[in-house]
């Protein structure tokens, strides 16, 4: 074969070849295969934005779970702790009465020894005596009314100490009662303890695995949208159930009067920003865990329950369209329809909702418009 058949053989090959890879290039940017692939691709991103939603609702599902099962145990603690306290009180008072009983006992021992005493140094045969001397009779009936005297004393005396011995054994066992409830309060605290501990435990793990589903700032945005619309309407729910009370003068003549209802730092102030275009619609106090929240005026418990974003709240009627609003508490103590009074403890400080550090959020609303609280907070 001669060098240019051979050239033009391998020319030939190599257009073939080129003609090849041109197929496989044109296969390649065949628009409906691109057009399959960019479906396939968008339908394995929105399946896989489905789950991670699903998941992340499972996991806000379980948080209120969690919430709702610490803030019983922080509730039981609290009246656990009231009634140890209230036990407390009476064993002190028990004792004071039975030591008043004790010393009223043993100065009617004192007395009735002494009668007694009184009773033989007269002596029974001069009594006899008396009786069967029919000569001296001025001196009989004045010995007989001394007699009646002395016996009538004692007789009364006697049923005294009757009875200051029952009360002292009354007292005595009402004391070892209480001495008993109180051990078994003691017990009851321990084991409140243990379970509020493994329930914050799974409470942390909740959140942890809440954090990993991270969000993009639009994603946060839309989720906080979502948790205000909600506490909105809700708000807006309680407005139809509100009735109107003559003796619920609303907050309107109340500025600058009023308390905070927790002490703490404000963490966010009325206004500042939250989120995107979000501000906030209330302030967030700092505080520790089991603090007590206090009402700031009198009113009516219209809400009292876990609110998704807010944890666990409690809403107010403080009358003429005035509502306060606490967040993010521990444990709830008052029910929905209770009157509360201005300084009543109405909660717990905690961090439900999803916070990762304890506080109170707050809020003031007329009419269903939020207020700085400042404005009567002080």
């Amino acid at each position: 074969m001669s060098l240019t058949l051979q050239l033009l053989l391998a020319l030939l090959l190599y257009n073939l070849a080129c003609t090849a890879l041109a197929a496989e290039d044109n296969r390649d940017q065949d628009p409906n295969r691109q057009l399959s692939q960019i479906q396939k691709a968008i339908a394995e991103q929105k399946s896989a934005i489905a789950e991670k939603d699903k998941k992340r609702a499972q996991l806000e599902k379980q948080l209120k779970k969690d919430d709702l099962a610490v803030a019983k145990i922080a509730r039981a603690i609290n009246d656990t702790a009231g009634d140890y306290q209230q036990t407390q009180q009476k064993l002190t008072q028990l004792a004071k009465e039975k030591q008043q009983l004790q010393q009223q006992k043993s100065r009617q021992e004192q007395l009735l020894a002494h009668q007694l005493r009184t009773v033989y140094s007269t002596g029974h045969h001069d009594y006899l005596k008396l009786l069967l001397n029919q000569e001296q009779t001025t001196k009989i009936q004045r010995t007989l009314s001394y007699y009646q005297y002395i016996n009538d004393a004692r007789v009364q005396e006697i049923e005294r100490f009757q009875t200051t011995l029952s009360s002292l054994l009354q007292v005595t066992t009402e004391h070892q009662e209480h001495s008993n409830k109180l051990l078994a309060l003691q017990n009851t605290q321990k084991q409140q303890q243990v379970a509020l501990q493994e329930n914050k435990q799974k409470r942390k793990q909740t959140l942890s695995a809440l954090k990993a589903q991270l969000l993009n700032n639009k994603q946060q945005l839309a989720k906080l949208e979502a948790e205000e619309a909600n506490l909105v309407q809700a708000l807006k729910e309680l407005e139809k159930l509100v009735k109107a009370e003559t003796n619920l003068n609303g907050l309107g003549q109340l500025k600058h009067k009023l308390s905070w209802p927790v002490k703490g730092k404000i963490l966010h102030t009325f206004g500042s920003k939250k989120q995107g275009y979000l501000k906030w619609k209330g302030v967030l106090l700092s505080a520790p865990i089991g603090r007590q929240v206090q009402t700031i005026h009198n009113g009516t418990v219209l809400f009292s329950d876990w609110l998704k974003g807010y944890g666990l709240v409690t809403v107010i009627d403080h009358g003429n369209g005035y509502m306060s609003l606490y967040g993010h508490n521990q444990t709830l103590l008052k029910n929905v329809g209770d009157r509360v009074e201005t300084g009543e403890v109405i909660a717990l400080v905690g961090q439900s909702g999803g916070q990762n550090r304890s506080g109170l959020y707050f809020e003031v609303r007329h009419r269903g418009q939020a207020k700085n609280p400042k404005l009567w907070c002080q």
